[in-house]
């Protein structure tokens, strides 16, 4: 199992960036590959973006993809996702979450989820 702590959320004006942490405890970090995931208020959860155990398999949502990157460090057993230039429809508790295997372009869910960091988007 892997147990994950997402932090660095928080409040921030359109146009504003922030950088979302996801650490792991468990063994065998590069064995996952990680994913972020977000749900806005009355909204489905979405795909954000996800990254391979390597690191060098990256893929992002359509709204994200020139805005938002995802990078680890399997040496701190931690993934990241900078957001940047957010707007108010970015609003949104943001959950990242583990999954072994082949790495995908696209996930609808995965094995191990954590609680999740609120981002809102703000004047």
């Amino acid at each position: 199992q892997v147990q994950l702590v997402e932090s660095g959320g928080g409040l921030v004006q359109p146009g504003g960036s922030l950088r979302l942490s996801c650490e792991a405890a468990g063994r065998t970090f590069n064995s996952y590959n990680m994913g972020w995931f977000r749900q806005a208020p009355g909204k489905e959860r979405e795909f954000v973006a996800a990254i391979s155990g390597s690191g060098i398999g990256t893929a992002y949502a359509a709204s994200v993809k020139d805005r938002f990157t995802i990078s680890r460090d399997n040496a701190k057993n931690t993934v990241y996702l900078q957001v940047n230039n957010l707007k108010p429809e970015d609003t949104a508790v943001y959950k990242c979450a583990a999954v072994p295997g082949i790495f995908r372009r696209y996930y609808s869910d995965m094995a191990y989820w954590g609680k999740g960091t609120l981002v809102t988007v703000s004047s």
